[in-house]
């Protein structure tokens, strides 16, 4: 397929985006890949998770690596050699994914790509009739996770979200133990994201790499000057393009938190705080972030560290389940009152086919069945959203001193225990002098799960989504 220009692109299928491509791939043949029939996958983004994508997918029977996609050329040599050692195949290499897309050939499109193209690379998948995995968060707001469920959906595609917590039989067993009420009822849900997270540094606004079609990799976000923090990783730290790590390395730990509260989706309010400590550099996102939400009596507490810590009950990445009766972490429940902690029982519980997270979603598109799926995007969506809820409250706060953030927090024990370990850790894991600092107090808000929408918040709600720069632009609805 010859390059598309902004204008022809403008004039043909995504003009309607709506209406969709024109159906390739599985749909577009209307037969259902067997089990002997190869299934070709096209992996987008290269660098970081991508390689993980490259290895899982040339490395599973039945699986065809077709394509690698990525604007930068500069990544194809090495990815192209880990997919022929891994699996055999030469794949084809190319910088748009508009070439996948337009190829009947191709069943499956994997997204590894920065964070602001994974909604819309999702959408566009689904309406070219190509099943989706696609690495967390699926969205990188609330809005265009909405719309990406609803091409699934609408499009009958099988789309998985890359939070593989959800192919852990042990997770799944936690979530039988909280229903049975063997531990009391579940009064806090807690994920960690102790991260070491550097600083950046500045880097200078310059002209591109020849080897980076930098406009491509924008797509949809808007016009900003190349510098060297954005390609390859740095992005993250970035509001345009990543979501900090609460919506980075914490999306693995939010999807658990959240799993393990019966039946939850959104929370019905949310607030958060924090602030770039211990260091200036480019970044924009927190780097120490305390966020709490509430689900219809339960609690999500999520803690971000980015600066050196000790561990929390064991852990520094990982999840914590306080219960009535005592607390599980590190897969051992504590009862109250003791210090030794006992094994968790075994209970009865499946998760769907196939050995691994990839191959859950590959024996999903054989079977065409979404329950197949560990981590449908439905769940992704939820889970993502639970981030950029927390980010939200904290964009739209405001600078406060931490001599009064005892006034600030109210008076819930568990919450006052997080803020104050926040505080410790700031002044005796990284002696900063704290007393005279200010963090950032996250506006106090109320969400209404059915209709995704903030109540009575006309800025909360105006970022709910962004604008987006043709052609690259998410739909209102495909309802």
């Amino acid at each position: 397929m010859a390059r598309t220009t902004r204008r022809t692109f403008l004039s043909g299928s995504v003009a309607a985006i709506g209406a969709g491509f024109a159906i390739g791939g599985t749909k577009a043949s209307g037969r259902i890949l067997g089990a002997n029939d190869t299934i070709n996958v096209a992996v987008a983004g290269l660098n970081g998770r991508g390689g993980s994508h490259v290895g899982e997918f040339a490395g599973l029977p039945g699986v065809r690596l077709s394509h690698l996609v990525d604007p930068d050329v500069r990544t194809f040599d090495k990815r192209v050699k880990q997919a022929v050692e891994r699996g055999g195949s030469t794949p084809k290499t190319v910088q748009d994914i508009r070439e996948v897309l337009d190829n009947p050939d191709v069943h499956a499109v994997s997204i590894a790509t920065p964070n602001h193209w994974h909604a819309l690379m999702s959408i566009w998948a689904c309406q070219a009739g190509k099943d989706v995995y696609v690495e967390k968060p699926c969205s990188h707001n609330i809005h265009e996770g909405r719309i990406a469920v609803e091409a699934a959906r609408k499009y009958d595609r099988i789309v998985q979200h890359g939070t593989q917590g959800r192919s852990s039989r042990s997770w799944a067993e936690l979530l039988e133990i909280t229903r049975s009420g063997r531990y009391g009822k579940l009064l806090v849900s807690r994920g960690l994201c102790y991260k070491p997270r550097n600083s950046i540094g500045f880097k200078p606004v310059q002209t591109p790499p020849s080897e980076v079609d930098f406009s491509l990799w924008l797509g949809p976000a808007q016009e900003t000057p190349f510098h060297e923090n954005l390609v390859h990783y740095n992005w993250h730290w970035f509001w345009d393009f990543g979501n900090g790590d609460i919506g980075n390395q914490g999306v693995h730990q939010m999807d658990v938190a959240r799993w393990m509260i019966p039946d939850a989706t959104h929370p019905t309010s949310v607030v958060s705080l924090g602030g770039r400590f211990g260091y200036e550099d480019q970044g924009e996102t927190a780097n120490t972030q305390v966020s709490v939400m509430d689900f219809d009596g339960t609690m999500l507490i999520f803690e971000v560290r980015g600066l050196p810590t000790d561990d929390y009950k064991g852990q520094k990445v990982g999840n914590v389940l306080h219960y009535e009766e005592g607390v599980v972490a590190g897969g051992r429940f504590y009862p109250k009152g003791q210090g030794d902690g006992e094994p968790l029982p075994r209970v009865d519980t499946s998760r769907g086919p196939g050995e691994g997270h990839f191959a859950n979603f590959i024996e999903a598109i054989r079977s065409r069945k979404v329950d197949d799926l560990n981590a449908d995007i439905l769940e992704g969506h939820y889970s993502s959203a639970a981030c950029h809820l927390a980010n939200v409250s904290y964009q739209l706060g405001a600078p406060e001193s931490f001599n009064s953030i005892d006034q600030a927090i109210g008076s819930d024990e568990a919450v006052q225990e997080t803020v104050e370990r926040m505080v410790e850790h700031l002044k005796d894991d990284n002696g900063l002098a704290v007393e005279g600092m200010q963090y950032r107090l996250g506006r106090r808000l109320r969400f209404n799960p059915e209709t995704e929408r903030f109540l009575d918040d006309d800025a909360a709600n105006a970022l709910l989504t962004r604008s987006y720069r043709a052609p690259f632009v998410v739909p209102e609805s495909l309802a």
